[in-house]
């Protein structure tokens, strides 16, 4: 996985590329977190991500409960259907903020 970051005054958008498991989710997790120490803005793009693992799923939770804790907002944006369908299997389309 490879995780670019790129802020535009108060929002950091990250985009994803490749595989988020197990083994990437705490890069993903790390990123989103540290994004919330800058701004209460973040834009997750899915654009180039092929996979999200349960891990993976777990990194968004948890950025979600963040932006939440700090009145903030996390957004995934570009949302392959491959993982729409996985987002809205586990109920998560209603917890996150997709475009």
């Amino acid at each position: 996985m490879q995780i670019t970051e790129q802020r535009e005054n108060d929002t950091i958008t990250i985009s994803i590329e490749g595989r988020v498991d197990t083994n990437t989710s705490p890069q993903l997790q790390e990123a989103i977190l540290k994004g919330f120490q800058k701004v209460n803005q973040i834009v997750l793009d899915f654009e180039k991500c092929v996979y999200v693992s349960s891990a993976g799923l777990r990194a968004l939770l948890i950025g979600q409960k963040t932006a939440n804790s700090k009145k903030g907002a996390m957004k995934l944006v570009h949302v392959p259907p491959i993982l729409m369908s996985v987002l809205e299997v586990s109920g998560f389309v209603n917890i996150l903020t997709i475009q």
